[in-house]
């Protein structure tokens, strides 16, 4: 059939360069609609249901809001993991699916699920609500609200513009999930009554409530008819204003005088008492900002794009002096990486071009062979665009044109040769029949031993789809890419190739070999002749240094992938879990004067507790400050990432003792927190019931990890220190009174919070109404004793009278995982490998820390992530090796062959370890996707060798002067096509733009290896095969 192929192709050349250009305007037209971001998206499967009751404290979250959800989702179909986070106010439950669950399939069963919950949340414990429909990678676009001095808009003011103004208009921008607000003060109506005032009236909190609900309604009567028309009746009561909330009747006095609402205190518009969130920026204090989620699966460019130039259509109609300012654009960094990619590619394939063109001999054979390059590209998009895969860093940046162009190399060459042959052997040129049967037997010639090659270099990232987790997303996308590739290579290879062959070499061919491959064959034939003398020595050490680096290996330590950099920093700051508001803006502000003392900050945004949709849950003592960076050639303080986060670490320290800061990277810190619930490289959770136990054990954890050489931002899960002032009622003392429970808990919950009681509505807009008491009644805890409740007959009660007051320390979080309490310490590491950290901290921790009967300990973070696929890549790689041997036992049908190839693979491996040790890299899921591609590649070109070695057997030639001959006449193509698949890679290794850092690894492990593999293709399989088929005594061919 192959054959049939070839001719076809070699004698209707029309017909393929109409084929040709029908995959050109499909893959231009692909990559055209090719959804384009920085990097694949490993953001688990998950679904979050967030909670907001303002007026609850952690554990009381936990056991009316969290633990009924938790329990209403066990047992739901799909879900790998559940895990919970109760803090002041809020309650976040994130559940995650397999990755194989359609989102909004999970997102219905939860949905479903949820309506169980509900009825077991105590009523004014909050509604569950689902969050955005977004991704690790969704944050893509955030900005800034200023106002102008003079303008007239505060705090409240912009945070109203931004909710009512902005937010609106961009929640309806295609590919936009959500819209966040951040910072700024919420507007609320207040009713803020005197308890004195209150008291000399007679009148109880609830009278006042009551009263502001009665008078602030609308009510529909129906409809009347009047002669042939009929209308519509209304009531219309709504509050409008300050003014009508302020004038509303509570009572009637003496006299029938009216008690109205201005009598007992006073009506305004201000913030919530209790506020979850705050952000700061530039070292000026606190501003407004937004952040656009993109919905999950969408094009990040493209969005970004929308975002964009929404916001520019909004800007004209904000109030005057009110300015939109962008500080984060996820564009800058897909245009980096991908500047990074496309740079890479065109550097590789013009080092390709010019290795064809200069051991080819003859500069149209090469340049036909390097048209291959594009056009596979365009195979590879269409193929991307049907599978549904994105072109960023991984799925783009790891194709080797080397790799694409091996079987056209070797078909090219042997056509070349075998029409200067004829054309010498005739002395004349062919005519074009002739070239075309020269083309087509050249080409069957190597046609399986091409053919086999390109399955097995594309069939030995077949195993990469077996991997899950993070390193499935990042990988599995490059494995199909590259398959794509391969596969449009393979067909233009049979096709293309050939037709156009036959009007290339129209022209003399010239018969004599270039002078680099003359002088390579010249330096080869003593070391060839010298190594079939020597062949037992030179076997002895080759696999010697098999084992040597088999040793080595274990000495390189691993991580699980080498961390992109983003050209921007992310802090984690951390202080007490009691601060106030006020403090942490201080703080806040103070970090940021600090940060932008460094020449190499551009911009400063700290954002404070949590967002108006808590998607990433903080409490006020947490905040993420996002540090904006020039590009590295302009940094003066330090030459390198880690020089300067190391500068800025103990700068912070320095000025502001008080607070701890942990260093990440924006995306790196909010996928790690998403897919783990924990934002630092490595992480220890301490699982139990007893929140103190866990705390106890959590702290001897932490002065162990900070002992270990690399540790780096150790840092506890907040629990403890939230101070409280719990009011426990005195029931026999509230019955002697004809009090209840409920008059207790309305006037603690009129304290600070108030309590809702409606809507005012200005236009559109729509702000809560609260009632809640004055600002005096709540300075000291004194002040809330003395609180005063009216008894039924009318007599005045102190709360202290009727309920213990007093101050206790409470928990700032409760943390659950899979249906337990749990603790975390976190830190980073820098300077050595997270997995030899990890193994010095389990034999430190085991000796060290004691765990009492229930308790138990577990590794978490980014190790979890390494130790997963390492564990993966245990199967994966086994079985593309067996993958590997198979198709080679099936292309020569025999065991002994099969296995000779095959010893390229170990001899691979050397050189990749090699490769790394010298680069003082460590071994990294990068690097591992590296030997899997390097081991297809290394037994190619032994296939070729002993292919053409068999051939010249079968033609009649003696065993000696067939390996003599067949390893003289594949110099050629086997230097060639090591030095395109290796050359192809070398931009990769070299590079040191945006997202180079993930592609080092895997192409360092090519290089090195493919110099190990040529070695043993050249000089040490010629001579083993030539001892194994006398060993063998066999009549060749049989």
């Amino acid at each position: 059939m192959l054959d049939r192929i070839l001719r076809f192709s070699a004698t209707h050349p029309l017909l393929i360069l109409i084929g040709v250009l029908l995959l050109v305007l499909a893959g231009l037209d692909a990559f055209r609609r090719l959804p384009i971001d920085a990097v694949p998206d490993v953001t688990n499967n998950q679904v979050q249901i967030l909670t907001s009751a303002p007026a609850l404290t952690p554990l009381e979250i936990e056991r009316q809001v969290t633990f009924p959800i938790e329990t209403a989702l066990a047992g739901l179909t799909g879900v790998e993991e559940i895990r919970s986070l109760s803090k002041f106010g809020l309650s976040a439950v994130t559940v995650v699916f397999d990755d194989d669950m359609d989102i909004y399939r999970a997102r219905q069963l939860v949905f479903e699920r949820l309506a169980a919950a509900r009825d077991q949340i105590p009523p004014g414990s909050g509604a569950p609500m689902l969050g955005p429909i977004t991704t690790g990678l969704g944050e893509v676009y955030q900005y800034e609200l200023r106002a102008a001095p003079g303008s007239g808009y505060d705090a409240m003011g912009l945070r109203t513009i931004q909710d009512w103004i902005v937010r609106r208009q961009l929640l309806g921008t295609p590919g936009v999930a959500e819209v966040n607000s951040y910072g700024g003060l919420s507007k609320q109506y207040q009713v803020r009554i005197e308890p004195s005032r209150l008291q000399a009236y007679g009148l109880t909190l609830r009278e006042v409530m009551d009263a502001v609900v009665r008078n602030n309604a609308n009510v529909s009567g129906g409809a009347i008819v009047h002669a042939q028309e009929q209308f519509l009746l209304r009531g219309v009561g709504l509050a409008q204003s300050v003014e009508d909330l302020a004038r509303i009747v509570v009572a009637t006095g003496r006299g029938g005088t009216p008690i109205l609402v201005r009598d007992l205190g006073e009506v305004v518009c201000a913030p919530p008492a209790v506020r979850q969130g705050a952000v700061t920026a530039d070292g000026a204090g606190e501003t407004v900002c937004g952040i656009a989620l993109m919905l999950k699966g969408a094009n990040a460019r493209t969005v970004t794009q929308n975002v964009a130039e929404r916001l520019a259509e909004i800007a004209p109609t904000l109030p005057p002096g009110v300015h939109i300012v962008p500080f984060y654009d996820r564009a800058e960094l897909v245009g980096r990486t991908i500047r990074t990619v496309i740079w890479n590619l065109t550097e590789g394939a013009l080092i390709v071009i010019g290795v064809l063109v200069l051991l080819l001999g003859h500069w149209p054979s090469a340049l036909l062979v390097a048209t291959v390059i594009p056009l596979s590209m365009l195979g590879a998009a269409v193929g991307m665009q049907m599978l549904g895969l994105s072109g960023n860093l991984m799925s783009l940046g790891a194709i080797d044109f080397g790799l694409i162009v091996d079987g056209a190399v070797i078909l090219t060459e042997n056509s070349i040769r075998r029409v200067a042959e004829h054309q010498h052997a005739l002395g004349r040129r062919l005519t074009t029949a002739e070239r075309q049967e020269v083309v087509v037997a050249a080409s069957s010639e190597v046609r399986r031993a091409t053919m086999f090659g390109e399955i097995i270099i594309a069939l030995v990232y077949v195993p990469l789809l077996a991997l899950r987790g993070i390193e499935g997303k990042m990988f599995a996308p490059m494995a199909l890419t590259v398959m794509c590739a391969l596969a449009s290579a393979a067909v233009l290879s049979l096709t293309y190739i050939p037709a156009m062959l036959v009007f290339v070499l129209r022209g003399s061919v010239a018969e004599h070999e270039v002078w680099l491959i003359r002088l390579a064959k010249r330096g080869y034939g003593p070391v060839f002749a010298w190594m079939r003398r020597q062949r037992a020595q030179a076997t002895a050490v080759a696999f010697g240094l098999v084992l040597l680096s088999g040793a080595l290996v274990m000495s390189l330590g691993a991580e699980f992938i080498p961390r992109l950099e983003e050209g921007a920093l992310a802090v984690q700051i951390q202080r007490l879990p009691s601060v106030s508001v006020a403090e942490a803006v201080r703080t806040a502000t103070e970090a940021e004067r600090v940060l932008l003392e460094f020449p190499e900050v551009t911009k400063v945004v700290t954002k404070n507790g949590s967002a108006e949709i808590a998607t990433d849950p903080m409490g006020i003592e947490l905040g993420d400050i996002y540090i904006g960076l020039k590009p590295p050639a302009e940094w003066k303080t330090a030459r390198t990432r880690e020089e300067l986060v190391a500068a800025m670490a103990a700068a912070l320290r320095q000025r502001i003792p008080e607070a701890r800061f942990s260093f990440s990277q924006p995306i790196e810190l909010r996928v790690a927190e998403l897919i783990s619930g924990v934002k630092s490289d490595v992480a220890v959770k301490v699982f139990g019931d007893d929140l103190e136990v866990l705390r106890d054990r959590a702290e001897r954890i932490a002065q162990v990890l900070t002992r270990i050489p690399g540790a780096a931002d150790v840092k506890l899960e907040t629990i403890a220190g939230i101070p409280q002032v719990q009011i426990v009622p005195n029931r026999p003392a509230l019955a002697r009174y004809g009090l209840s429970v409920e008059d207790v808990n309305l006037l603690v919950e009129s304290l600070v919070v108030g309590r809702e009681v409606g809507t005012v509505y200005e236009g559109e807009r729509r702000f809560p109404l609260v009632v809640r008491l004055g600002e005096t009644s709540t300075r000291r805890i004194e002040d809330i004793a003395a609180q005063v409740l009216l008894t039924p007959t009318g007599a005045r009660v102190p709360l202290a009278a009727v309920a213990e007051v007093t101050l206790v320390e409470g928990p700032a979080q409760v943390s659950r995982e899979h249906g337990r309490r749990r603790m975390v310490v976190e830190c980073n590491v820098r300077g050595r490998d997270v997995a030899g950290f990890v193994a010095e901290a389990r034999s430190k921790l085991k000796a060290s820390v004691d765990l009492p009967p229930g308790y138990r300990l577990v590794f978490g973070g980014q190790f979890e992530n390494l130790q997963r696929a390492a564990a993966r890549l245990a199967v994966v790689v086994p079985v593309a090796l067996l993958l590997i041997y198979a198709l080679l036992y099936t292309s020569f049908g025999q065991a002994r062959a099969a296995a000779l190839v095959f010893t390229g693979v170990p001899f691979a491996a050397v050189g990749g370890v090699a490769a790394l040790a010298l680069r003082g890299m460590p071994f990294s899921i990068s690097a591992g996707v590296g030997f899997i591609a390097l081991f297809g590649v290394a037994v190619l070109n032994g296939l070729v060798l002993v292919s053409a070695m068999k051939q010249l057997r079968r033609q009649g030639l003696t065993l000696e002067a067939a390996v003599r001959e067949g390893a003289l006449t594949r110099v050629r193509p086997v230097l060639t096509t090591a030095l395109v698949a290796s050359l192809g890679f070398l931009p990769m290794a070299t590079a040191t733009s945006a997202g180079a850092e993930v592609q080092r690894p895997l192409a360092t492990v090519v290089i090195g290896g493919l110099v190990t593999a040529t070695l043993l293709t050249l000089l040490l399989l010629p001579a083993l095969y030539e001892w194994v088929e006398q060993a063998a005594d066999t009549p060749e061919g049989r």
